[in-house]
């Protein structure tokens, strides 16, 4: 073949591999697998196509300068060379694969997540008001937003809903969903930019807006050079980076971030870590790379979660190495984790078990995702698919289901809540089950009902799990205020007595039937449960002007 042939066809080469490069966005550094994979298969590809041409293998020469070098051309050595080459090459890839295993260096699986830092569960978790517990979940936020979706016909048809991600933006727990194009011509029609995003409530099913003063024009549901993934990697930096966990972001202004996390291998090929991020705005495309100690406040997640869950599993699978037989002091994560935020922070959340155990949970842990600060809860209860078996029992003859349950921390004593949900995916029931003895529910139609009845129970059972220092107080007082706040289905009453004019006292409305009657001026007695920020939980509501006949009331 001539030198000119030759030229051409190595151009060709090269416009074919930049066309495959631009089609399926690859990370190209060698540094990772998939990246030294694509170098090896691409020049293993090359030597056989030039093979099959007739331009020959590997072979010495000098240039002009008397310095060896190696070309492709003919030679009666150079097949053999090549593949010599080409095994060298192969056996070095599969050779640290091999190396990056558990089995050559188990201490960097085990110590990858760190030292969690043992914590008091009620000392580091804040208590979260009856208003503020998130009873939307992941499926329930796409419901409501499909039925958003659905009263606007016309966009309905152009576009399809992308993964919800719960965030706090503003103080407020809510569920992002991105609008992304439906196809191939609804994009071409739509190039500037799908309609939005739409925000649901994670703390209330009724409030569910639409918005629609941004465009998403990247999403990797576009195409050509608005295609998420593409843009990342040609516009962002990131294509020799190990980039992961496209998730979307809102800043406090609502305005609509693709937040990308940027990984590396700590370990040869495996062990990835997060170093930092990509933001990618969703509307014109600008992209800003962070390093771990520049995060936006904005942003509340860096740490992908498949990346923690793996880490803990690794901690307890190898807390003896590998040829731990006896599986002694191993433990796992429980089957399911959460996100939960606690203090402004952005948290994963789960229970751990000891291998082999299913109910019983020997401790938790919260993982900051961000920082992948770890803590560690020591306390032993029941598991959170444990505590949902005990919540659908409790209500077994309406085939009702349980969400994955959040822990929170409820009168000083860490307590599972949940909804039940009907076939048709709505919330039907709340529950809140004891993580101690998960043999202890409360279930009722309002989270303040589940409330009084799980209090109730435990009551009942002298379980002695309501600690006394942040128990039931008694006032009496002449009412100065009261007035009725709806709050999704519910109403909610909050009580303000003129000889405790710093307390606002929340009653709900089927606490008692003299709620409604009760008027400034009225003697009323109270009970309730303490609170730091003036706001206080009554349990229970007694209106002293009235009496029922046969009640003593």
């Amino acid at each position: 073949m001539s030198k000119k042939k030759r030229v051409i066809w190595n151009i060709l080469l090269a416009v074919l591999f930049a066309g495959w490069v631009f089609a399926t966005n690859p990370n190209l550094n060698p540094l990772y697998p998939d990246g030294a994979f694509i170098w090896l298969a691409l020049f293993s590809c090359y030597l056989a196509l030039n093979f099959i041409i007739g331009l020959g293998g590997l072979h010495m020469e000098q240039n002009a300068n008397g310095v060896p070098v190696v070309r492709i051309g003919h030679d009666a050595h150079g097949t053999k060379r090549t593949l010599k080459v080409l095994a060298v090459l192969w056996g070095l890839f599969v050779l640290l694969n091999l190396a990056s295993t558990v089995i050559v260096n188990y201490g960097a699986y085990r110590d990858q997540l760190g030292t969690p830092e043992k914590a008091q569960f009620t000392d580091t978790v804040q208590p979260i008001s009856q208003d503020q517990l998130p009873i939307v979940d992941k499926a329930l936020a796409r419901e409501l937003a499909d039925k958003k979706l659905g009263e606007n016909p016309g966009l309905g048809s152009q576009v399809v809903l992308g993964e919800p991600v719960i965030q706090q933006v503003q103080g407020k727990l809510l569920w992002a969903v991105p609008l992304e194009h439906s196809g191939f011509f609804k994009w071409l029609n739509n190039m500037d930019g799908s309609a939005g995003y739409i925000v649901v409530s994670a703390t209330d099913v009724n409030d569910v807006t639409l918005v629609d003063d941004y465009k998403i024009k990247y999403q990797a549901g576009a195409y050509l050079l608005d295609n998420l993934d593409r843009h990342v990697r040609l516009a962002g930096g990131g294509m020799f980076r190990g980039v992961t966990d496209y998730s979307f972001e809102l800043d406090d202004s609502g305005r609509p971030f693709w937040v990308v996390t940027t990984y590396k291998n700590n370990w040869l090929f495996a062990l990835p870590e997060a170093n930092g991020i990509i933001t990618v705005d969703a509307q014109t495309g600008a992209a800003s790379s962070y390093g771990m100690d520049e995060i936006p406040e904005w942003v509340d997640r860096v740490q992908p979660e498949s990346f923690i869950t793996t880490q803990i599993a690794n901690q307890g699978e190898y807390v003896h190495g590998f040829l731990n037989f006896s599986n002694q002091d191993k433990f796992k994560p429980s089957a399911g984790h959460i996100i939960v935020y606690n203090d402004g922070d952005c948290y994963l959340f789960t229970g751990l078990t000891s291998v082999g155990s299913d109910e019983s949970a020997i401790g938790f842990m919260m993982v900051n995702m961000v920082t992948k600060e770890t803590k560690l809860y020591q306390m032993s209860g029941a598991t959170e698919s444990a505590a949902m078996s005990s919540a659908q029992g409790k209500v077994q003859q309406y085939g009702y289901q349980a969400a994955f349950p959040m822990i929170i921390n409820l009168d000083g004593q860490p307590t599972y809540f949940m909804t039940l949900k009907d076939n048709a995916g709505l919330i039907k029931q709340y529950a809140f089950v004891s993580v101690a003895t998960y043999t202890n529910v409360g279930t009722g139609e309002s989270i303040s009902a589940a409330l009084r009845n799980y209090r109730q129970t435990l009551r009942e059972n002298n379980s002695g799990k309501v600690d006394t220092s942040v128990g039931d107080e008694a006032v009496t007082g002449t009412v100065l205020r009261i007035a009725g706040e709806a709050l999704g289905d519910t109403i909610t009453y909050r009580v303000i007595l003129e000889n405790e004019p710093h307390l606002i006292f929340t009653v709900p409305y089927d606490m008692s039937a003299e709620l409604s009657l009760t008027q400034p001026g009225d003697r009323v007695k109270l009970r309730y449960l303490p609170s730091g920020n003036g706001v206080c939980t009554a349990t229970e509501f007694d209106n002293l002007e009235f009496t029922q006949e046969g009640t003593g009331e």
